[in-house]
């Protein structure tokens, strides 16, 4: 297997979940997609409409940028959203939130046990979500002449760019989506294939790229 590469990060795709049941106590745990806070907030509330009988509703999140939020919601503190936390951390995974819902059993776990229960229901549900490989990126800009359009093709082919939007006239313009490690390497490939011709600007805004074409 090829190994990914070393900006590459994983992310959810779909949801999962996975319960597990502690004397007496009941906790569900809910595994998303979140690219931002308010993503992961509206999720734990959607627990909350439909699990409005349970007793606390713990999250935590962290983001591809490497903004992470946890609470424990009412539970003891540290006992709830650290733990599940540590589950993410533990998965590798971002822009991932879990929400852990627990129905009091009527046994105390005390504050070991409880931690222990929230971390291993979070981490049942992050091993069975579905995750993909991305890495950050940039989207090049690409004028170029007619003339020009077999050797920007071979270039891009080599760096591994892919197309996102192409538009033809007198020439042609397209849009093409690169790791941002290899963005660089991609512009100089353009202008020594062109013989500086192609013109490339840089989009703003970064993009996630998929680990393979």
């Amino acid at each position: 297997m090829t190994p990914e590469p070393s900006d590459a990060f994983r992310v959810p795709v779909e949801r999962a979940t996975a319960e597990l049941r502690e004397k007496g106590s009941r906790f569900l745990a809910v595994a998303a997609p979140a690219a931002t806070e308010e993503q992961a907030r509206e999720v734990r509330e959607g627990e909350r409409r439909e699990h409005h009988d349970a007793t606390h509703h713990v999250l935590a999140w962290r983001s591809a940028g490497g903004e992470e939020r946890c609470d424990d919601d009412g539970e003891p503190s540290g006992t709830g959203g650290r733990p599940v936390l540590g589950a993410i951390d533990s998965a590798g995974l971002a822009d991932v939130v879990v929400v852990v819902t627990r129905w009091f059993g009527g046994t105390k776990l005390g504050t070991g046990g409880l931690a222990r229960a929230y971390g291993a229901s979070a981490a049942r549900a992050l091993l069975d979500v579905p995750t993909v490989c991305v890495r950050p990126g940039r989207v090049l800009r690409i004028r170029h002449a007619w003339e020009d359009t077999g050797a920007v093709a071979a270039a891009l082919d080599g760096a591994g760019g892919r197309r996102v939007a192409e538009r033809y006239g007198a020439g042609a313009e397209l849009d093409v989506a690169i790791p941002e490690r290899e963005a660089d390497g991609l512009v100089a490939a353009l202008r020594d294939a062109t013989a500086g011709r192609a013109r490339v600007v840089t989009l703003p805004g970064v993009i996630r790229v998929s680990c393979r074409p």
